[in-house]
């Protein structure tokens, strides 16, 4: 795996590059075959606080964690153990769609399918509590955020008239706002 490792407000040193390489390359064990992007990791400091950020870019998929701690070790160590948690679920619902047709399974090594399995049974303990129906009123960017805020929520869905698409708006943690536009590939 090739890393791009870049700093914001702090200088990276040897020591920090190598623990963020050791840490992050522990999901090798979970590919046949390592992924041959670049995995990028950010590391930077905003008001005292460390903040990793890391993607992977592979086929069909991306991978993609942040953590904060006001450690910058402590935090690598958060980041490293969401990357994993998040490819243990990918790799199980993976598991389940295609355990017969092949496909985005045979990324993943045939042992740490056996020996995880117990791990990601118990993760997934998710439930759905509680299903909700409303009106989709189309509308425009500005008035879904407007409707957020209005709500007091951290993400809105509207119909986007601009587009005819579902949307979705989200407040960011650094408090700006997001677009998610659906996107068929």
């Amino acid at each position: 795996m090739r890393y791009n490792i870049r700093g914001e407000n702090i200088y990276i040193t040897e020591a920090l590059k190598e623990y963020v390489e050791k840490k992050v390359s522990r999901i090798e064990k979970y590919f046949d075959t390592p992924p041959t992007s670049d995995i990028n990791v950010t590391l930077k400091v905003v008001k005292g606080v460390h903040i990793v950020e890391v993607t992977i870019p592979m086929q069909g998929l991306l991978v993609r964690a942040e953590e904060a701690n006001e450690d910058m070790y402590a935090a690598i160590d958060l980041v490293s153990a969401k990357l994993e948690r998040q490819i243990r679920r990918h790799k199980n619902k993976i598991n389940k769609q295609h355990r017969q047709r092949g496909g985005l399974s045979n990324l993943f090594v045939e042992e740490a399918r056996n020996s995880l399995e117990r791990d990601i049974e118990a993760e997934e303990d998710i439930q759905v509590v509680r299903t909700k129906k409303f009106f989709i009123k189309p509308m425009d960017v500005e008035e879904a955020v407007m409707q957020m805020d209005m709500l007091g929520h951290s993400f809105f869905v509207f119909g986007n008239m601009e587009t005819e698409e579902m949307n979705v708006v989200y407040k960011r943690k650094d408090g700006k706002y997001g677009l998610i536009e659906p996107e068929v590939f």
